[in-house]
């Protein structure tokens, strides 16, 4: 009989809301994001919403690149909490905790939110815009503005 397990979870979707940032401990930052994922059968589609938990330097990005349409890359682990609610009665809640985040498309400001290492916990800020730029007299490509998800 084999120990092995596995306990990973891939997301690319879109956030329903800005992240929920606080501060938790000795100044840990910790952010809450919902993601949506749709799936096509036939001629249906289905949406299903994922509860997201990012940590320290994953929550700084998060708060500081990703909002309401935000387009993002997921992964991470599945993890069960329980808890008690008022009345005594024992409550459960499965998230995703991330350990690693990638920004899609455009970000808050300009190409400011694109590339990202994927690092968990990276402390840098993701990467510059590389692409050339735009030849003498030509107007620039315009810049896309948040999605209105």
């Amino acid at each position: 009989m084999s120990n092995a397990s596995v306990n990973e979870v891939r997301l690319v979707g879109n956030l329903g809301s800005d992240p929920e940032v606080r501060t938790v401990g000795q100044g840990t930052q910790v952010a809450t994001i919902s993601i949506a994922t749709t799936y096509h059968r036939g001629e249906d589609e289905f949406t299903e919403w994922h509860r997201v938990v990012l940590w320290k330097h994953l929550a700084e990005r998060a708060q500081k690149y990703l909002r309401k349409g935000s387009s993002v890359y997921i992964a991470g682990r599945l993890a069960t909490r329980k808890w008690q609610d008022e009345k005594g009665v024992d409550r459960y809640t499965t998230e995703v905790i991330a350990e690693s985040m990638q920004m899609l498309g455009g970000g808050r400001q300009g190409n400011a939110g694109q590339g990202g290492d994927g690092a968990a916990g990276a402390a840098g800020e993701p990467k510059q815009d590389r692409r050339a730029p735009a030849s003498q007299g030509a107007d620039p490509a315009p810049q896309e503005q948040d999605a209105p998800f």
